[in-house]
């Protein structure tokens, strides 16, 4: 079974291939018990809509999957903090804790963060409503948001 460092890599190295091809650098994963149900990228470039983040485009295609709108039991792994439309979702579908790679903080430098929309809703960032944890997946915001090498595998 994949260790949930392994599955929010497998989110950030969704996100490196979709900045490769013009996208957003965010990428998500939904697992139960460590099996992988549905993954996400951001594809609001491609999409032009707005509510394209990969959390949603993963929950989206986990719940078709499963037949039921109810995310219960599931894990969501996302590169980055998810933002307060996704968090939402997530609560709504009974998500039971998210693993991200990258905060607000690291974004920040890249014109990436969240924080901003939290304040706008007055919606604090702490404490979660849901249990939120970073890992780190041995690549760095600059890597994935910015113009820092890619490790080669």
């Amino acid at each position: 079974m994949p260790s949930h460092t392994e599955l929010l890599r497998l989110a950030v190295d969704l996100a490196h291939a979709n900045r490769q091809r013009g996208g957003r650098p965010f990428g998500a994963v939904l697992a139960r018990d460590g099996e992988v149900i549905a993954t996400g990228i951001n594809d609001i470039v491609h999409t032009h809509d707005p509510s394209a983040h990969a959390e949603m485009q993963a929950l989206r295609a986990g719940t078709r999957r499963q037949a039921s709108p109810s995310l219960a039991g599931c894990t969501l792994y996302a590169s980055g903090h998810p933002c307060p439309m996704c968090l939402a979702a997530l609560l709504m579908a009974g998500c039971g804790q998210v693993f991200y790679a990258f905060d607000n903080q690291d974004a920040t430098p890249y014109g990436l963060s969240n924080e901003g929309w939290y304040r706008c809703l007055r919606l604090p960032l702490v404490p979660p409503p849901l249990p939120l944890s970073r890992l780190d997946t041995g690549i760095s915001a600059a890597q994935l948001y910015g113009d820092t090498p890619w490790p080669q595998a």
